[in-house]
């Protein structure tokens, strides 16, 4: 109690203090500070972003809920003659035993000095000057107000404003619009000078931005511009140019109306004493020719080796390095085609995604004698080989300390055709909290791996799929194998890993990837050591088999053997335990857990994976992201078992090699939708829904393929697996389950510079379905279940170092499913039950 008195007393001084202090300090007495800008738009209250951008005025930046211009403050915290201040003070001729003096040496005092009036400027920096109203700036924001509303079709637009005292020497700023009544596109004629152009028109114009009866905006007209000149460029006009369009409107007489002429110039060349006025005409290619190597040292030296391919001219320095084939398929421009403009933006972007060149040189050199063009691409090789290497220091809650080296070696067109493998490997070492006996070496945990990748730019799969999916959409495949071994990880394991998947993208807010083939074989290589790992397990048995007098009070059971022994005795009733005790439920809980986290793991899956981003750029903060996966693994190998009648285990499922393999459909989707409100504030959501079924082969989800709930990327309030499943009041370490939902929303915002803050409330839970796990707790029964869903909230502050935000959240148990229904709201909401999160970037 007395810390929450503390703490109130505190957060309301700070309020009395930022409250108390004088915003209108540093103003003269004929000075007023702007507190707020209001638009009224016929006569209704308007202030929404696209209006308030246009003022050129706005108030100070006030802290969200306080509502105190903090900056501001720090601002007026600054001496504005702080120059003559220290020279008074520090500098006083008059004086000599001023401050200091007599106590620091020459340099010392002028470094302490200095220090104060870098401090001063400091503040000035950080801080914000006060905000003064001046009439020539709201001048000019009518003006802004009057051309939006004009060029949106209100030509009859007018704009004033009004300036109204507040409190002493504060002010704020009423602007008030009356727009009129619209005008509205009527007839909409064009005039074209080159009978090409004319044509051309007839068949792009069905996609004109320009509407009969629809209200006039200019950027309509703009827009319409640049899709003349885009549609043009790619019709084969390689001189044309957005400046040889231009409108012409028309409203005397109207009734409010706008009849608007499209005009097409005639091509302009330009001499040196004379300009010729010429109609457009359409280009054709008719060479292309390819420089591999266009590096400084073969300028002046001519190509000793040509190869003609498909129409195509490739030229070479010594013997060609690369297949034609792979070359050509990243070149749109082709021998015989119209010029567009778009293929060779396309020929750009595939050159670039071969990662076997530097940035490419297109040119067009036009033709004297007729209507066409040769191209020249220049090409300079990247480097063959290229190295990588990386040290990293790590902390845990496994090791006290670690050490990991990593490294890899990239080659550039291994088999000519452009292709990248790149080969690497990773070893780390590290301490565990149990190194201190002294029978153990101090770096007691170790991790070996290597990985191979090959990247073929194109598709590569038996039969042509070109039709299907064409080379604009940039296909590539990668061809990837790795291995790991694990050593006083856990239960040390060894995983073997395969992958053949396809990526194409058919435009450039889609992502498709494909995994043909996907194998993982995981092994545990010291299962005795389950009880070692999973202690909260062990010490739950433990203490239920001293509660029954399996073991003396005094006496704990051995790992593995007493521990194992103990769970076969309980499962086979050979304790005082049965079946309907809630004992008995606990130990076969945790024996089906450790079955399935110490069985070795065989998967073999399909899946496709589907992203469509409509962000435009890193500053666009409205826009939507869905991304939809679904996973297939263990059907084929289920179906050869069934066709040939293959013997089954002891537990009547197929295998390979002693390993049972698995068999299950997962699925999951995620959506993401941003609103920017304004004054560098958003609004963010985002939905998630995932689950896994397991049928056939498998009872259960492999512990890699789970969900798990908590962290810093999802529900706040609990830490990484922490959460669930369901309303289980769980101790495991390590959480998880087959069926996830999740919802975020968060709202951030600016307090001043780089900083952001962020109020969130997260929702969500994991629970079983349709596996082998019985427990009412655990498991997902329809909507009844939606009860447990759990809920979080919090705040945070982020930083954003443009090319990466650190992130810090807070996050309160507001609402946990782990107590009893009725029980559950804001139990633990205080700051000692609180999870700090440390994030890069946002959540979502």
């Amino acid at each position: 109690m007395k810390l929450k008195v503390a703490k109130i007393s505190f957060i309301t001084t700070l309020i009395l203090m930022l409250s108390s202090c004088n915003a209108v300090k540093r103003l003269s007495s004929d000075e007023l500070l702007l507190m707020d800008n209001t638009v009224y738009v016929n006569d209704k209250k308007n202030n929404t972003d696209a209006l308030n951008n246009l003022l050129y005025q706005k108030p100070n930046g006030r802290f969200p809920l306080l509502g105190t211009p903090i900056r501001l403050h720090i601002y007026n915290l600054a001496r504005p003659n702080i120059d003559s201040i220290l020279d008074a003070k520090y500098r006083n001729s008059n004086d000599p035993k001023t401050g200091l003096k007599n106590f620091l040496s020459l340099k010392q005092y002028e470094a302490l000095i200095n220090s104060k009036s870098t401090f001063n400027s400091w503040l000035k920096t950080t801080g914000e000057p006060p905000v003064i109203i001046k009439p020539t700036r709201a001048e000019k924001s009518t003006t802004n107000l009057k051309t939006y509303y004009y060029k949106n079709g209100w030509f009859n637009a007018d704009a004033s404003y009004k300036v109204d005292t507040t409190d002493t020497q504060k002010g704020e700023i009423n602007y008030y619009v009356n727009t009129g009544d619209p005008y509205y596109l009527d007839s909409i004629r064009t005039k074209i000078y080159s009978p090409v152009i004319d044509t051309l028109y007839k068949s792009i114009k069905k996609n004109s931005l320009l509407v009969k009866g629809e209200q006039f905006k200019e950027s309509n007209l703009t827009n319409e511009r640049d899709r003349m000149t885009t549609e043009l460029r790619n019709s084969g006009l390689f001189h044309f140019a957005q400046d040889y369009i231009t409108f012409e409107i028309d409203t005397i007489g109207t009734n409010k109306k706008v009849n608007t002429d499209i005009i097409v110039q005639n091509r302009t060349i330009r001499y040196d004493d004379s300009i010729e006025v010429t109609p457009f005409k359409i280009y054709k290619i008719k060479d292309v020719n390819i420089f591999t190597d266009d590096t400084y040292q073969n300028k002046d030296v001519a190509p000793t080796d040509t190869i003609n391919y498909k129409g195509f001219h490739i030229y070479s320095y010594g013997k060609s390095k690369y297949r034609a084939k792979a070359l050509t398929d990243a070149v749109f421009i082709t021998k015989g085609g119209i010029f567009k403009d778009i293929n060779r933006t396309r020929t750009y972007r595939h050159l670039s995604e071969l990662r076997t060149f530097k940035y490419p040189n297109i040119e067009y050199i036009e033709n004297d004698k007729d209507t066409t063009l040769t191209t020249n691409i220049y090409l300079i090789p990247k480097k063959k080989f290229g190295l990588n290497f990386n040290a990293e220091v790590s902390q845990s809650n496994i090791q006290t300390i670690g050490f990991a080296f990593s490294g890899g070696l990239l080659m550039r067109n291994v088999f000519r055709g452009a292709e990248t493998l790149e080969v690497s490997g990773l070893s780390s070492i590290g301490a565990s909290k149990d190194a201190k006996n002294s029978k153990d070496a101090f770096f007691d945990i170790t991790e070996i791996g290597a990985t191979v990748k090959l990247t073929i730019p194109r598709l590569f799969f038996p039969v042509n799929t070109d039709k299907v999916i064409p080379k604009y959409m940039s296909p590539s495949t990668r061809i990837l194998t790795s291995a790991t071994s694990q050593r006083n990880i856990g239960l040390d394991k060894q995983t073997f890993t395969g992958n053949l998947s396809y990526n194409w993208y058919p435009n450039q807010r889609v992502t498709n990837t494909l995994d043909l083939i996907s194998a993982q074989f995981v092994k545990n290589l010291n299962v005795d050591n389950y009880f070692g790992v999973y202690q909260n397990s062990f010490s739950s048995l433990n203490t239920i088999a001293k509660d029954i007098q399996y073991i003396d009070r005094t006496q704990d059971l051995s790992i593995p053997n007493g521990a194992n022994q103990f769970i076969r005795d309980v499962l086979s009733q050979g304790t005082a335990l049965s079946p309907i005790d809630e004992d008995y439920k606990t130990i076969s809980n945790i024996d089906q857990r450790k079955t399935r986290l110490t069985e070795n793991n065989l998967i073999i899956s399909s899946s496709f994976n589907y992203i469509k981003n409509k962000r435009v750029n890193i500053f666009d903060n409205d826009f939507s992201i869905i991304r939809f996966r679904v996973e297939f693994a263990g059907n084929i190998l289920a179906t050869i078992g069934n066709l040939t009648g293959a013997p089954k285990n002891d537990n009547d499922r197929y295998d390979i090699f002693g390993v049972a393999f698995s068999q299950y459909t997962k699925t999951e989707f995620d959506y993401v939708k941003y609103w920017d409100l304004g004054k560098r504030s958003v609004f963010a959501v985002r939905s998630y829904f995932g689950i896994a079924v397991p049928y056939g082969n498998s009872e259960n989800i492999p512990f890699s393929k789970s969900f798990f709930a908590g962290g810093p990327n999802d529900n706040r309030a609990w830490t990484a697996y922490n959460l669930g499943p369901g309303s289980l009041k769980s101790t495991n370490e390590f959480n998880e389950a087959n069926l996830k939902l999740h919802f975020s929303v968060e709202q951030r915002f600016n307090l001043f510079g780089s900083l952001f803050g962020a109020f969130f409330v997260d929702a969500g839970n994991i629970w079983n379905v349709f596996d082998n796990v019985t427990d009412e707790a655990q498991t997902f029964d329809g909507l009844s279940s939606l009860k447990d869903i759990a809920v979080g909230s919090g705040f945070g502050l982020r930083y954003d170092f443009s090319f990466f935000v650190l992130r810090g959240d807070i996050g309160f148990k507001t609402y946990d499913p782990s107590y009893n229904v009725g029980d559950r709201w804001f139990k633990d909401y205080n700051f000692n039950n609180a999870v700090y999160n440390i994030g890069i970037n946002y959540p979502f």
